[in-house]
């Protein structure tokens, strides 16, 4: 019997990490101005923006503490360290996300049918303000690795759907300021809330799933069944299980039952070639099973 345990490193850049870290500074001092401006304004798409802005902070806040608390030791009573709480913070982030995006909803509809005023010029300069802040934090982001690095993807993205929610309010402010139609500011306003339960239901369904330790949906389990049992003297696997200790780190263990001349070390050796190169696992937990051995009473897969 041979076991493999093959660990793959989570190593984040400097730059990455002073890309979020700036990046999370600049957006939560504007959302907290937003919030300020959009109370005194009365504007709800302002309001609404800077939910959208929270959810930019939020998300920039777990990526950069997903890397500062990836970097911690395990222990022997977390093994695993402390990577998912990414997933757990991510997963209560999106539900607030959702009821904050109701809230919107409710509110929007009530202004509907009595629309308030609102200090259009007001509003358009701290929406303006928003849009230059975001395209500021947009191009600090764009310095980090967002090819490789998925916090820094994930934030980009964040950023860029909450430049929407500014451009909506500053079209928003233009209507109003111009043609005297308040109603633009719900209608902007609810587009945001829009944004914001689409982002909100993601995170949440995303962070869930993997709570539940489901397959990465990047990773088809048949495949890597059937890439197992193409190999030569591999007559069969069963416990095959993959799941995500975090996200973007897929981990992977199985029984592999071989012909008893096989050599357990090549199999080894090949089986961890085809996760790492086909399917990018590097984290991995494989048990050689003789054909003859009592294993084989419990196979699960033919």
């Amino acid at each position: 019997m041979a076991h493999s345990h093959d660990h793959g490193q989570h190593q984040h850049g400097t730059n990455n990490k002073k890309a979020l870290g700036w990046s999370l500074v600049i957006i939560s001092i504007y959302m907290v101005a937003e919030v300020v401006g959009g109370i005194y304004t009365n504007s709800l798409a302002l309001l609404s923006d800077a939910g959208h802005m929270f959810s930019d902070a939020a998300a920039l806040s777990l990526s950069y503490l997903a890397m500062k608390f990836g970097e911690k030791q395990a222990t022997l009573t977390k093994t695993f360290g402390y990577k998912r709480f990414e997933i757990l913070a991510a997963f209560l982030n999106g539900i607030t996300l959702v009821v904050i995006s109701l809230y919107i909803f409710f509110e929007a509809f009530r202004r509907f049918s009595n629309p308030p005023e609102i200090i259009s010029s007001g509003m358009l300069i701290i929406a303006t303000i928003g849009l230059i802040v975001n395209i500021i934090a947009a191009l600090i982001l764009m310095k980090g690795d967002r090819k490789e690095n998925l916090n820094i993807r994930s934030a980009f993205l964040h950023v860029i759907g909450d430049m929407m929610g500014s451009v909506g309010a500053i079209i928003a402010a233009l209507l109003i300021m111009f043609f005297g139609w308040s109603i633009a500011d719900p209608i902007a306003s609810i587009i945001v809330a829009i944004l914001i339960i689409i982002s909100g239901w993601r995170v949440t369904k995303d962070s869930y799933h993997i709570l539940m330790e489901g397959a990465p949906t990047n990773v088809d389990v048949h495949e890597i069944k059937e890439a197992f049992l193409g190999m030569d003297q591999v007559v069969a696997i069963h416990d095959l299980h993959v799941w995500s200790i975090t996200s973007g780190f897929p981990a992977l263990s199985c029984h592999l039952i071989v012909e008893p001349q096989a050599n357990h070390d090549l199999i080894l050796k090949e089986a961890n070639q085809i996760l790492q190169n086909q399917f990018n696992i590097e984290h991995t937990t494989i048990q050689i099973d003789k054909k003859d051995s009592s294993c084989m009473e419990k196979i699960l897969y033919h």
